[in-house]
């Protein structure tokens, strides 16, 4: 048995994150616990506490400690709208901006026929359940611009469509500030047709 198997199992654990691979891992195991011990069983308590106590919200299926988030409690969003988002990363970065007041609903993934990920397996069953619930007016489908995110959308709206919920999609186009000629060939196309 090695010596350095607590070494060697905090590395792998460390590569489960995303992006990170050996190198990294090894950095921030050998920097946590040469330099900052203190910092390494705050995080291991931090990790063990969420694992433990953040579950998905009943209603938009979320992050929360609670049965229901905080913003689906809210009664100052508008309940006649719901975004759907791919992650609460997605949900984050939209409150982020302070345009959205209404309500979500987080899929926790995306269609990938080829990963084996279906319609159930995001949860779109409850998500047109919560859609159609007659208080909700529009949909916003805000998946990412991939092809699986496309392919959601596509999904997500027909079936809002065969229910007679409207919905619309989020726009795409040329970010602000940037010029032209430094801007992919597929988003200015998209720009141009989504013009207004």
């Amino acid at each position: 048995m090695s010596d350095a198997h607590s070494l060697d199992a905090l590395i792998q654990a460390l590569r489960r994150l995303p992006g990170v691979g050996v190198k990294s891992a090894s950095r921030m195991a050998l920097h946590l616990l040469q330099q900052d011990r203190e910092g390494a069983l705050l995080l291991s308590r931090a990790l063990h506490d969420a694992a433990q106590h953040v579950h998905h919200c009943a209603r938009c299926h979320t992050f929360t400690e609670a049965e229901v988030c905080a913003t689906c409690l809210d009664p100052a969003r508008d309940t006649s709208k719901l975004c759907v988002v791919e992650t609460p990363a997605d949900q984050m970065a939209l409150e982020r901006t302070g345009a959205y007041k209404g309500l979500y609903y987080v899929l926790m993934g995306r269609l990938s026929p080829l990963d084996g990920i279906g319609p159930n397996d995001i949860g779109l069953k409850q998500m047109l359940a919560r859609a159609s619930d007659g208080t909700v007016r529009e949909v916003i489908l805000a998946t990412n611009f991939t092809a699986e995110g496309e392919a959601t959308a596509h999904v997500i709206g027909e079936a809002l469509k065969s229910r007679g919920v409207a919905f619309t999609r989020l726009a795409r186009g040329v970010p602000i500030g940037s010029e032209l000629e430094y801007v992919d060939l597929g988003t200015i196309a998209h720009a141009l047709v989504d013009r207004r």
